[in-house]
């Protein structure tokens, strides 16, 4: 896996920025992947909060 993970919203990107919420708190210590394409239809992204397509980590540390 590349790039890195949100420490806020969990998103994995390849930039220094989230290109989400717009925080530089990202670390590429993290684990699990989850792929959202359809998150009003997917119960695990309501489940955590997750609004909008993309890639996220389950665990960042």
């Amino acid at each position: 896996m590349s790039g890195k993970a949100c420490l806020t919203c969990h998103l994995i990107s390849t930039g220094n920025i989230c290109p989400r919420c717009k925080t530089s708190t990202l670390s590429d210590d993290f684990s699990g992947l989850l792929i959202v394409l359809d998150p009003e239809g997917s119960g695990i992204a309501k489940a955590l909060g997750i609004k909008e397509k993309g890639r996220y980590a389950l665990k960042v540390r």
